[in-house]
């Protein structure tokens, strides 16, 4: 969806009564329901009523979702903010959503490829660069391997640990 960002994804009905199961991305994971209205993959518009943490998520209240096959039809379904909803960021700090599709280069000028995904696996943030004709790469997003960032100009410069990205080390 453009313009939108993605805030969470249903995992499942919890309970009988229509509740969903949310795996929230959010930085504040149980802050799913305080942009507004989010929209399902399907066009439809949900209000968001968090109800409490339950393993893996949070148990919500979709509108619009009376009964527990309702809300299992909506198992796999992404939800999604308007991007304006969301609060501006301090300079460094992105938006997963706004890193992919950035072109990469490295500190010479060379182009590296372009930002795939970004993934959270806990210990920080990797941007997986997908090089021309080259298997993916994983990029620590740190501002030691990854020091310049430019949404305007939709790229970023990558300095790369030794090794890291040299085809001939084979280690």
């Amino acid at each position: 969806m453009k313009d939108h960002v993605c805030l969470g994804a249903v995992t499942g009905s919890y309970g009988v009564r229509g509740e969903v199961r949310v795996k929230s991305f959010c930085a504040d994971p149980s802050a799913i329901g305080d942009y507004g209205p989010l929209t399902g993959d399907d066009g439809k518009t949900y209000t968001v009523t968090v109800l409490r943490p339950v393993k893996g998520g949070y148990a919500v209240r979709l509108s619009g979702v009376p009964h527990k096959e309702a809300a299992d039809a909506l198992r796999g379904t992404r939800l999604w903010a308007p991007r304006a909803a969301l609060p501006d960021l301090p300079d460094d700090e992105f938006y997963h959503s706004d890193l992919i599709g950035l072109e990469a280069y490295d500190t010479g000028g060379a182009p590296l490829g372009r930002v795939h995904a970004v993934h959270d696996h806990g210990a920080g943030d990797l941007l997986e660069l997908r090089p021309k004709g080259g298997a993916p790469v994983l990029i620590p997003f740190t501002r030691a391997v990854v020091p310049t960032v430019d949404l305007a100009a939709r790229r970023l410069v990558v300095d790369p640990p030794a090794g890291l990205l040299d085809e001939d080390d084979k280690g």
